[in-house]
């Protein structure tokens, strides 16, 4: 199926759990947001406590010095942390990022190919949520890790 790039409102999406949300932007069934879409990353897999993102880094990505924008490299572990996070929460419930940590161990290129930020769930209990990321190459060298912090709230 194609992905969507309409919206999909507050109200929407309340009214469906975290899991069959996040399952919707990884079928294509509910658009992705317009940062993903702006920066060029997708939405791949998504199961109960696990989300992955990919992206193919291109020369918009750089900063500088010639490498992708650590950044990017943020937000991709930012969402699949988060959305990790979102598909474990019933209906009515959402999160936010309440902080985060990274850390770059190899430069990011155009010339790495297409990369992937999964992001898995440690524990999730009524008001807070904390989950780890990995970006990786397709060789599956670690490219960044990270972890975070969410809180949990009734929309």
């Amino acid at each position: 199926m194609a992905k969507s790039y309409g919206t999909v409102s507050a109200e929407q999406e309340l009214k469906m759990s975290g899991l069959a949300f996040v399952q919707g932007l990884a079928s294509g069934a509910l658009p992705l947001n317009t940062i993903a879409r702006t920066l060029g990353y997708d939405v791949t897999e998504a199961e109960h406590g696990r989300v992955v993102v990919t992206l193919v880094p291109t020369d918009a990505h750089l900063n500088p010095a010639g490498t992708v924008h650590g950044g990017l490299t943020a937000t991709l572990l930012d969402s699949c942390m988060g959305l990790a996070v979102q598909s474990t929460l019933e209906a009515g419930t959402s999160q936010t990022t309440l902080e985060f940590k990274i850390s770059l161990v190899r430069p990011i290129t155009p010339d790495t190919g297409s990369i992937r930020a999964e992001g898995r769930v440690l524990n999730c209990g009524r008001r807070v949520g904390t989950a780890e990321g990995r970006v990786t190459d397709a060789k599956g060298r670690l490219l960044a890790h990270g972890t975070t912090t969410c809180l949990i709230f009734s929309a």
